[in-house]
């Protein structure tokens, strides 16, 4: 294990277990994807939906990406045995890191600890997803399946990174469904496009990018292993500009009286947390920027979050 990173605590109380239960989850990404939801829901509405649909939201948004998150291990769990440890298991300088990364393949959770887990949440999000509106209970099975899907699919093909992108769509349309059972299509549809473009460039890509010397080991088919680093960085490239201009162009259709303000301000996200990284790891190829902008992209949600409640702000005052 590298002399940066965390140590692991062996110890058995109950607030190191709870560590390990939350690092399962990635509990930290966790929060961040869930201004995904929120933001897709406020800039839909231009204002907040009823306290009742906001509480439940919020229950139904952490309960299901923690389920979520926590599957991706209990499926990858002989994939994280087979990469060997500690060593293989742990990155500096990288988000999913802040807690300690696999803790079921470092033998820090049981097997059937972790399925309790997931499956204790998954109950919570359905519940949830149900009183909301059930078709959201349709939409977080379907998520589940596509994110076991995509699991499987790592020693089959690079085209796995589509499935992430619906899986990381699921929350927004969810939760967006959750306020008007009969949305825009085309809110929807630009919507759904923008968090595609983000998730494979930004999130997808990026990360199996930091793991390329292990995937070329287990002859994983990724999309940096299987296409190289020069054209990864170039798709990476160009799904960013596509995400960072449809997202744009969104806050200027729901923010017509501040549209441009709202365009400015989503461009200029995209351009730091976006754009710069991926240039930079166009321009060096270089494993630490992978992860610099996968870091930095996990961000992009909260600060559309943040601007969209700016312009709200704005709208009230002026």
């Amino acid at each position: 294990m590298s002399m940066n990173a965390a140590p692991i605590s062996k110890s058995s109380g109950w607030l190191e277990q709870l560590k390990r239960f939350l690092a399962l989850s990635r509990t930290p990404h966790g929060l961040l994807d869930m201004a995904t939801p929120a933001f897709a829901v406020l800039l839909y509405l231009g204002g907040f939906p009823p306290v009742r649909v906001v509480i439940i939201g919020l229950m139904t948004a952490f309960a299901g990406y923690t389920a979520v998150y926590a599957l991706n291990d209990i499926v990858d769990f002989r994939t994280d045995m087979a990469k060997g440890g500690e060593r293989a298991l742990t990155a500096e300088s990288y988000l999913d890191s802040l807690m300690v990364r696999h803790p079921m393949a470092l033998g820090l959770l049981t097997y059937r600890e972790g399925i309790l887990w997931a499956v204790g949440w998954s109950l919570v999000a359905l519940v949830g997803a149900y009183l909301l509106n059930p078709m959201c209970v349709v939409i977080f099975l379907l998520g589940a399946a596509l994110e076991t899907i995509y699991c499987l699919l790592w020693h089959v093909s690079p085209w796995r990174s589509v499935v992430s992108g619906f899986v990381k769509n699921s929350g927004p349309v969810a939760a967006v469904l959750a306020v008007d059972p009969h949305p825009s299509l085309f809110y929807m549809i630009i919507l759904f496009l923008g968090l595609f473009f983000w998730e494979i460039g930004g999130q997808n890509i990026p990360a199996d990018w930091s793991d390329i010397e292990l995937d070329r080991q287990f002859k994983a088919k990724t999309i940096p292993v299987q296409l190289g680093a020069d054209r990864a960085a170039f798709l990476a490239l160009a799904a960013l500009s596509i995400s960072m201009l449809l997202i744009s162009f969104l806050f200027m259709l729901n923010f017509p009286e501040w549209k441009w303000t709202a365009c400015v301000l989503a461009l200029a996200a995209g351009i730091y947390l976006l754009l710069i990284p991926v240039v930079k790891l166009s321009m060096t190829r270089d494993r630490e920027q992978a992860m610099a902008l996968f870091n930095r992209a996990s961000y992009f949600p909260l600060a559309l979050l943040c601007l969209t409640l700016v312009v709200m702000v704005l709208g009230v005052m002026f």
